[in-house]
């Protein structure tokens, strides 16, 4: 499963994080990592970007890079 995958309210928990290494660095900074909770906020009217909560705050970030990131419920 992936974060895409998630359903809003749902709080999911990082497993792995794909893409290249620079993509992969980029969301490990803004606290991407394994065994951290993640919860989908919401997403804009045009499904694109998704707002995500964890770590105590919020981001966005497409659904492309949402897909690349590996969770478990």
């Amino acid at each position: 499963m992936t974060l895409l995958d998630s359903t809003k309210g749902q709080w999911t928990t990082v497993n792995s994080v794909g893409g290249d290494r620079a993509f992969r660095r980029r969301l490990l900074e803004m606290g991407f990592v394994a065994g951290t909770r993640v919860k989908l906020v919401g997403q804009a009217p045009m499904g694109d970007p998704l707002e995500l909560e964890l770590r105590g705050g919020r981001v966005s970030i497409r659904k492309a890079q949402a897909a690349a990131v590996a969770v478990t419920k």
